[in-house]
């Protein structure tokens, strides 16, 4: 079944793809109006259809219409064809037609009218209550017209919407009020047949009637059943908090058992409800099984914030569980949960991640849990990886060593690879970072069949962003590329697999950038930003890095700059990266920004003397050196000194690529110098080292600047 490979990610752009064709073919028979009320409670899967049907709707005969308090925020704004307009308060006018057709027309109201709308300020929901509470209390009846009982000066008009409301409860009969609060904790709408098996009510009928008489809820109709709704969100929320918590928690348990009872062979579609009903109860173990499930749901629709969500809460409730090894292992797999989203959700070096990954591993060895282990030790490396604490990560890597040398878990050794790869990729050990790379393709082989999905990613990152990016510098172009066409092979086997799609990108957007192919580079930057805006915040400020490059490269340096510097790494406490330094210094080095392309090379540099990060550092030499000669070009020394010291960070590190580019810049400048044959020689011997990529840039501009030096 071609829908069941699909990552969940792929799926969910799928269908919110298919939701949206079927309106807009729809708006080509007839003109539509679509409405979505009360944005400021979306969900997730909702939000990411509006942004679709937004984008697209410019051209279609469709009229969106949405509504929303000011705390919803949306990017909408810019779009030429939507209009926003403010809902203020009735003006005078208005909120006296508005009595009027509540309560008439009397002239011995009219004093009643002002003092309602002097207290109400306009709100229309304030000014329906009032009237209400108004005719609870006797003030007002209704005898054909409508009168007032007493004096004006007798009225006492509660001060704010909630005071009403409460007041307007607090007057209901004993059984009514119960009714209305068990109906709060149900939830905003509810099913006749559920209300029926929660509620110990004699009279149900005969009293939803008189709740709905006095405008508390509303009939709505329902599949197969009748529903009720609240009138307004408000009216269950003050309704909710009048309960006392003990019987609150009560409640929510009926509730959930009544629903389990209700849709037993149906659960799925109502984790959802029974997780914030259990999650809600004093029954800790449903509650967590709950949460989990519902997490587990919303992950495979790539909800992910919703399931990071469920899984807060679950570690929450698990605390109140026995203190013994089933609450160990149930918290255990919570906290991998939370391992696996908050790396994608709050970043891959995120204090969640960091918390979630240290109290995984105390529970593992707790537990003496030896399988789980290497995926935690693993995910904890990449941790200290992503927030520069190298010497952290080895010793990471020693404990994945010796945990593969005691148990033989070939998971422990993919894992170990694989965090070296990347510890010696951020290193500048670019030559390592290959071998392990490959050790982690071999490792994945050997484990396919068993967890292959968790072995997958680190095998399409290693390759994909490790492998790509380091064959790459170390002047292996051609390997680089094949390795991205072996990567791009693999999606036969795994169609619509996000991680893989991703990693076909990578495999194309870094070592583009780095041969400064802008236009590859963009188009690669632009496909990822598309499929990891809402799933995978490091991978997105990666293409947003890379797709700001390319508009500088463009002549947009205010743009591509702003792009770059969206991706904020001060939240997590960290220097900015020498990647983050190289890709702000080549841009203002383009836009001829001299003092701003050598702040940001020596910031790097500062970086990778600080916390052993060397990445760019012979690029951010190289970058030194040219913004010393755009900014004054007799300053020749300074600039010759930032070049030889490129030439030899990239020898260093056998960056040849890296090794070429300071030694043309170099070249260039000892030419000026009249040592024409210095130049010759050192160009010559750091060319021919090159079999291979000979159509890209850097041996192009080589290869003529060898040619003028010989003429």
């Amino acid at each position: 079944d071609p829908l069941a490979q699909m990552d969940a990610q792929t799926r969910k752009r799928g269908t919110l793809d298919a939701i949206k064709r079927i309106l807009l073919r729809e708006s080509l028979n007839q003109p539509l109006m679509v409405i979505f009320e009360d944005l400021h409670w979306i969900d997730e899967g909702t939000q990411a259809f509006l942004n679709l049907l937004a984008d697209s709707i410019g051209t279609a005969k469709i009229l969106l219409l949405v509504n929303y308090r000011p705390e919803y925020s949306h990017h909408w704004n810019s779009k030429t064809y939507y209009t926003q307009l403010r809902l203020d308060p009735l003006g005078r006018e208005s909120a006296e037609e508005m009595l009027s057709s509540l309560i008439g027309d009397g002239k011995d109201l009219i004093p009643l009218k002002r003092l309602i709308i002097e207290k109400t300020d306009g709100n229309p929901f304030f000014i329906e209550e009032t009237v209400l509470v108004l005719f609870d209390e006797g003030a007002l009846v209704r005898d054909g017209t409508v009168k007032l009982t007493c004096s004006m000066n007798r009225l006492k008009i509660p001060p704010t919407v909630e005071a009403i409301l409460t007041s307007r409860i607090d007057r209901l009969p004993p059984k009514e009020k119960d009714l209305l609060q068990t109906l709060a904790v149900i939830g905003r709408e509810f099913p006749v047949s559920l209300i029926r098996a929660v509620s110990d009510a004699d009279d149900l009928e005969a009293m939803l009637e008189h709740l709905q008489l006095a405008e508390f809820i509303y009939e709505q109709p329902a599949v197969g059943d009748t529903g009720y709704i609240f009138k307004h969100a408000l009216t269950q929320e003050v309704t909710y908090n009048s309960i006392l918590i003990d019987r609150r928690k009560q409640i929510h348990e009926r509730a959930g058992a009544a629903i389990e009872a209700l849709f037993a062979n149906q659960l799925d579609d109502h984790l959802g409800e029974l997780a914030r009903h259990y999650g809600r109860s004093a029954n800790s173990s449903k509650a967590v099984t709950y949460l989990r499930r519902a997490a587990g749901q919303a992950w495979q629709r790539s909800a992910v914030r919703e399931a990071f969500s469920y899984l807060e809460t679950a570690r929450q409730v698990a605390a109140a569980l026995p203190d013994d090894a089933e609450r160990d292992r149930k918290e255990l797999a919570i906290q991998r949960g939370l391992m696996g989203m908050s790396g994608p959700l709050r970043g891959y070096g995120s204090k969640e991640r960091l918390d979630a990954s240290l109290r995984a591993r105390e529970l593992c060895r707790r537990l003496g849990d030896e399988t789980r282990l290497a995926w935690i030790l693993g995910n904890l490396g990449d941790v200290y990886i992503n927030t520069q604490q190298y010497k952290s990560t080895r010793q990471m890597i020693q404990e994945l060593t010796e945990l593969a040398s005691r148990t033989g878990d070939p998971r422990a050794l993919e894992h170990m690879a694989y965090a070296n790869a990347h510890l010696c990729w951020r290193i500048g050990n670019y030559s390592e970072s290959c071998s392990s790379s490959e050790e982690v393709l071999a490792h994945y082989v050997e484990l396919s069949g068993e967890e292959v999905d968790e072995v997958l990613v680190n095998a399409v990152w290693a390759q994909a962003l490790f492998l790509c990016f380091s064959l790459t510098v170390l002047g292996h172009i051609d390997r680089a590329r094949e390795v991205g066409r072996e990567l791009s092979g693999w999606s036969a086997k795994w169609p619509n697999h996000r991680f893989l799609e991703g990693g076909v990108i990578l495999a194309s957007m870094y070592p583009n950038l780095l041969l400064r192919d802008v236009t590859k580079a963009e188009a690669a930057a632009k496909r990822l930003k598309e499929i990891d805006q809402e799933v995978d915040r490091t991978t997105f400020e990666w293409a947003c890095e890379c797709h700001g490059w390319a508009i500088a490269a463009h002549g947009r340096l205010s743009e591509g700059v702003a792009e770059i510097n969206s991706v904020d790494q001060s939240g997590l406490g960290l220097e900015p990266d020498t990647f983050h330094c190289f890709v702000m210094a080549d841009s203002y080095l383009r836009g001829e920004l001299a003092s701003e392309a050598l702040r940001w090379a020596q910031r790097g540099l500062a970086t990778a003397d600080k916390v052993g990060e060397r990445q760019m550092e012979a690029e951010l030499w190289r970058l030194s050196g040219e913004a010393s000669l755009l900014q004054d070009e007799g300053n020749s020394s300074e600039a010759e000194r930032s070049f030889r010291s490129a030439i030899e960070a990239a020898r260093r590190q056998s960056a040849r690529l890296f090794e070429l580019r300071a030694t043309t810049s170099l070249a260039h400048l000892l030419d000026k110098q009249g040592k024409r044959a210095e130049a010759r020689a050192m160009l010559a011997r750091i060319y021919d080292w090159f079999t291979e990529g000979f159509d890209t840039a850097d041996l192009k501009d080589a290869k003529a600047l060898l040619d003028e030096l010989n003429a």
